[in-house]
């Protein structure tokens, strides 16, 4: 540079897009005797700063656009605008690199140590007033790169007009750009660390994107949605959810319902069909499928492009705060899907981000899920770990969500996951949990009870590993919930063999009960079992239509009297016969038939107990909620069992008959007395025969089963009851004796059973 001109070199960089500081080029900078504008305007034949009221012409110093000029006597700071002329045309503009940082050095330091809870509200971009200007200032982590530029519609895509400020001591590169508006799209022009352009990526901090095949981001407006659900999140900070009724509706937005001519239901119109749907059933929360943007609708979410955007298929991301918002006013909790656990390798993702591993580790044997070809994230980078941890907190505390369902944590938990022998790289003293992960999971936990009091987690793990709803304190992980794994599969083995050989497969039943109190479960019939060639819950059925009919009631039945809180998949509360898939809206036609109708009947039936009867879900996670009547009678391929409200309150008894064959048997009960039928799933209404057992069931003081009294009971084929009493004795009467348990010495044989 001579004086206060800029070298040939200098601008040679500029226009190439190689210079490693643009803003100690371009935009004012004092000199002797005044200040020094330059600045960058391809297809600009004549450049004038617009300062003092007066207009400073500015050298042209090459035909490309670049400018150059001294304003003798001014000095900083300068207000001013540049006018551009081409011809007859004329156009101006603020120049972005008149303004000053919009980051600050605390978050340099909070993001290298990674406690930077609130990235969202520092990177990404963000509508907003700077330095007396309107505009957009954007930010992104992209620590080994050369170079990083805003590119978009506003700047014709164009890396060498707006290269970014690189923050040093983090990594971070940010700009403001005056007179953007939402609405804006944009990508990042990435300079690896090679030397070599990158491909054009979205923001790992959008919060809107364009809609697939497309893959921009979006600059999303600034204006916080109008809550109304004040009361909603004050009643939430205040329940123990392991003790409320829970009772999900999983719900894949893109196929709940389509418009005729294929198009995706908006999140308003999902909120006009969907939550009435859910409240009539009596459920009380939807889990909603991934709603991160993602390129390939077959991934269902799975494969997220972009972490903090809402997808675009269902409109503006305002329409999901809308559409929670809605939920709330109805009574109705919303959980998301989320996963860390991997993201895709497509070029405008985080793969590769500044021209070499950042996001995943850069050990492929660590980095990279063979099985699914995906990336992982580096857990024991801190900033990767505050990216994930901020994100969590970023959809509960900006969506209001009520929970996350976290997505395939034991791929998370463990280095050999999907990986073949020699094909991971152990710990330094040969074991293989991810440990990185597991901090990061603890620490994600306490942020999450610190910030938004209330919101609950849960795991969908399918390992053996402990304390997964544990504190960390206990040596936990922190979730609230684990989707029980183990009992789906068991329990969907059992109803899917003959009638005639489950007497053999008895122990896939109670064997869940072995260990229901080792976390506090989820009972998860998901969208996972009715892909893939495994049909629907009502195909895998064995028998006739009659008989599949019946076992499906029966075993919903035994679903919502088993301990756990209840998940069902959307579609399968009606019994379809085909198998889900995202390209088509439900089956909705089925309602017009009766057995249809019937499970849905049912369903809401279930869903109304669960959530009125206390004895149904207030001790879901606890051993005093569940005694068993008889486990062990294989032979009739029957279940029989007491749920407690821990309380003091009447119990329900829950009889489960899984063969086609009507059996009049005696059961133990609790307390002698007439107990009221407050379900049978062979009730007419629900599709079944309708011969109802006549009248209340009346228990005599015969012991049977460890229990003082004991009922003959009609139990119906392929059927489920719940009984409970009519007279329940008072928390006193109950203190005076010794146990539930102790009533009866033993385990005498009942004095009658009728097959």
């Amino acid at each position: 540079m001579t004086g206060w001109r800029a070298g040939a070199g200098e601008i040679a960089a500029l226009l190439a897009a190689r210079h490693p500081d643009p803003f100690a080029l371009l935009g004012p900078h004092a000199v002797p005797g005044g200040v020094v504008l330059r600045a960058f305007l391809p297809g600009a034949e004549a450049l004038e700063a617009l300062a003092g009221g007066a207009a400073h012409p500015l050298e042209r110093r090459n035909a490309a656009g670049f400018f150059e000029g001294l304003l003798p006597g001014a000095s900083l700071p300068l207000a001013y605008r540049l006018r551009a002329r081409r011809g007859a045309d004329a156009w101006e503009v603020t120049d972005p690199y008149a303004f000053g940082p919009t980051l600050g050095p605390l978050d340099d330091h909070l993001f290298v140590e990674g406690t930077h809870a609130r990235l969202f509200d520092r990177l990404g971009a963000h509508p907003c007033t700077h330095e007396g200007s309107a505009g957009v200032r954007f930010a992104v982590w992209a620590p080994g790169a050369l170079r990083v530029s805003v590119v978009g519609d506003f700047n014709a895509w164009d890396g060498r007009r707006h290269p970014m400020r690189k923050r040093v001591d983090s990594g971070l590169w940010e700009i403001f750009l005056p007179d953007l508006t939402p609405g804006a799209r944009y990508k990042y022009e990435i300079l690896g660390r090679d030397g070599a352009l990158c491909p054009l990526k979205a923001d790992p901090v959008g919060f809107a994107a364009e809609l697939r095949p497309a893959s921009g981001s979006v600059v999303a407006a600034a204006e916080p949605h109008p809550w109304a659900d004040a009361a909603w999140m004050r009643a939430r900070a205040a329940r123990d959810p392991r003790r409320e009724p829970m009772a999900i509706y999983e719900v894949h937005a893109g196929s709940w319902r389509r418009h005729p001519d294929g198009r995706f239901y908006s999140w308003d119109e999902l909120a006009e069909a969907l939550i009435p749907y859910v409240l009539d059933l009596g459920f009380t929360h939807i889990e909603l499928m991934p709603v991160a943007e993602h390129p390939l609708d077959e991934s269902w979410g799975y494969q997220p492009l972009g972490l903090f955007a809402v997808t675009a298929r269902h409109g503006p991301p305002e329409g999901l705060a809308r559409f929670i918002d809605r939920a709330h006013a109805a009574g109705l909790g919303v959980l998301l899907d989320w996963v860390p656990a991997h993201f895709p390798l497509d070029a405008a993702g985080l793969a590769r981000f500044d021209g070499g591993p950042l996001y995943e580790p850069p050990d492929p044997r660590r980095g990279f899920l063979p099985g699914w070809g995906t990336a992982v994230f580096d857990f024991g980078r801190k900033e990767v770990s505050a990216f994930l941890a901020a994100n969590a907190l970023f959809w509960l505390e900006r969506y209001h969500a009520d929970g996350l369902r976290v997505d395939a944590v034991q791929s998370m938990l463990y280095l050999d996951y999907d990986r073949a022998p020699g094909a991971w790289a152990p710990n330094e003293d040969g074991s293989r949990v991810n440990r990185e992960a597991v901090a990061f999971l603890r620490h994600t936990h306490a942020l999450l009870a610190e910030q938004v009091p209330g919101a609950v987690t849960a795991a969908e793990e399918a390992s053996a590993w402990k304390g997964i709803t544990a504190p960390a304190a206990e040596g936990g992980l922190g979730f609230g919930f684990k989707w029980n794994m183990g009992w789906m599969n068991d329990t969907l083995r059992y109803v899917a063999t003959d009638p005639l050989h489950r007497r053999w497969h008895h122990d896939l039943v109670t064997f869940g009960l072995m260990y229901a109190w080792n976390e506090a479960f989820i009972l998860p019939l998901s969208h996972d079992e009715v892909v893939h060639g495994k049909g629907t819950l009502l195909g895998r059925l064995p028998g006739d239509d009659w008989q599949r009919f019946a076992t499906l009631r029966c075993y919903y039945a035994f679903m919502w009297g088993h301990p756990g809180k209840k998940l069902l998949f959307m579609g399968q509360e009606f019994a379809p016969w085909r198998e889900w898939t995202e390209a088509r809206e439900c089956d909705w036609w089925l309602l017009r038939h009766a057995p249809h109708l019937g499970v849905q009947g049912l369903v809401r039936r279930l869903n109304e107990l669960h959530r009125t009867v206390p004895a149904l879900h207030a001790r879901d996670c606890e051993p005093e909620g569940f005694q068993w009547i008889e486990p062990d009678d294989a032979l009739h391929s029957t279940f029989s069992w007491l749920r407690f409200d821990g309380a003091g309150g009447p119990p329900v008894a829950v009889i489960c008959n899984f063969t086609p064959v009507r059996r009049r048997q005696r059961f133990g009960l609790p307390v002698a007395g007439r107990w009221r039928v407050l379900l049978s799933t062979d009730d007419a209404g629900y599709g079944g025969t309708g011969e109802a057992m006549e009248g209340e069931p009346l228990a005599e003081p015969v012991p049977c089963q460890r229990q003082p009294a004991s009922a003959l009971i009609d139990v119906p084929p392929l059927g489920a009851l719940y009984l409970q009493p009519i007279s329940w004795p008072s928390r006193s009467d109950l203190a005076q004796d010794a146990s539930r348990e102790n009533h009866v010495e033993g385990n005498p044989p009942c004095p009658t059973t009728v097959p």
